[in-house]
C-alpha cells in the first residue's frame, strides 16, 4: 500500500527523475532533445514549490520509493497554462501527473488526484482543473472516468503540442 502525502524536499529529485522517465516514454510526445526546457522543469519539479500555494503530492511505497506524484497549484497565476483563461475560475489545478510504469493500473494516479480534490476543497475552490494531450490518453480516460469534463475555454498550444483543458466540479 502506498502512502499519499506532500513530498519532502529530499524527495524532489527522485520525483523529478520519475517524471522525466514517464514523459519521455509517451509515444509520440516530444523528446528531451526537442523540448529540453520542459524536461528541465520536470527534473527540477521541486522548484515549483517556491510558488505560493503550490504543493507536490507523492505516492510512497512501504519501502520508501516514490512511485508517483503530481503538482497541485492553488494559485492559478502559477499554473503555467497559456493566457488568462485559467485565471478567475475559482479553481485549483494539478499538473505533471506521473506514475511508475511498472505499477500502473493500481489506482495511484486516482489517489493522487483525490488528494488534490481534498486540497482544493479545503481552499474553498469550486473546481479542479487539469490539462492533457493526445499523447496522454491513459490519463485522459482516467480523468473522464473520475468525472472531469472537457473545458475547451482553457485549451492552448505550446511547443507545437495542443493542450486540452478539463474541469471537475468539486
Amino acid at each position: 500500500m502506498h502512502e499519499i502525502r506532500e513530498a519532502n524536499s529530499s524527495e524532489f529529485s527522485e520525483l523529478g527523475s520519475l517524471m522525466v522517465e514517464v514523459y519521455s516514454q509517451l509515444k509520440g510526445f516530444p523528446s528531451p532533445k526537442e523540448i529540453p526546457d520542459y524536461y528541465d522543469n520536470l527534473q527540477n519539479v521541486g522548484d515549483l514549490t517556491k510558488n505560493p500555494k503550490t504543493k507536490l503530492f507523492v505516492a510512497v511505497s512501504e519501502q520508501g520509493i516514490i512511485d508517483g506524484g503530481l503538482v497541485y497549484v492553488g494559485n492559478m497565476r502559477y499554473y503555467g497554462a497559456g493566457g488568462e483563461a485559467t485565471l478567475n475560475q475559482n479553481a485549483g489545478a494539478f499538473r505533471l501527473l506521473a506514475v511508475n510504469p511498472e505499477i500502473r493500473g493500481k489506482g495511484l494516479g486516482k489517489r493522487l488526484i483525490e488528494a488534490c480534490f481534498q486540497q482544493a476543497r479545503s481552499e474553498g475552490f469550486e473546481y479542479l482543473m487539469i490539462h492533457s494531450t493526445k499523447y496522454m490518453m491513459t490519463a485522459w480516460k482516467m480523468y473522464e472516468r473520475m468525472g472531469f469534463k472537457r473545458f475547451p475555454e482553457i485549451d492552448f498550444e505550446k511547443s507545437g503540442v495542443t493542450v486540452f483543458g478539463f474541469r471537475y466540479k468539486l
